[in-house]
């Protein structure tokens, strides 16, 4: 399932890669995500990195574990999350940070199937919105931290 959100926010790219690419603390922000720990990060190049995170999820009654790893290129603005492991057979997720006059147009794609057709079948019907939910937590944040 692939679903793509563009979006144009008053925030420099810099700031915006900076916050989706501190994902310690994205339990502060995110509503649904209920822990958090991340270990393995390594400084690949300059303005390289990567971190695996292992992310503990809850929507409604289901509540899930799974685990990325985070790929931050700073000089690219783009951060590219894979799945490590978890109850996906796939996951990945882009953000792509572009200057505009506006700010910066932020590309957010998002790809996944999970192992269960029950869980493909409650949470990716609903993927749209949980794409648009995940995107204002961001700029939630991103007011609270650059306003």
């Amino acid at each position: 399932m692939r679903h793509r959100v563009e979006k144009r926010l008053p925030y420099t790219p810099d700031q915006l890669f900076a916050l989706v690419g501190d994902v310690e603390r994205y339990p502060e922000f995110v509503p649904w995500i209920t822990a958090l720990r991340t270990w393995n990060a390594h400084k690949l190049a300059d303005g390289v990195g990567t971190i695996d995170a292992e992310a503990t999820v809850a929507f409604a009654a289901v509540r899930e574990r799974f685990s990325t790893r985070v790929r931050g290129d700073a000089n690219a603005r783009r951060i590219d999350v894979r799945l490590i492991s978890g109850p996906f057979k796939t996951l990945s997720n882009t953000w792509i940070f572009h200057e505009d006059p506006a700010g910066t147009r932020v590309e957010f794609d998002i790809d996944f199937a999970f192992r269960s057709a029950l869980l493909t079948k409650l949470l990716g019907a609903n993927i749209h919105h949980a794409a648009d939910r995940l995107i204002a937590c961001f700029e939630a944040r991103a007011k609270t931290l650059y306003s």
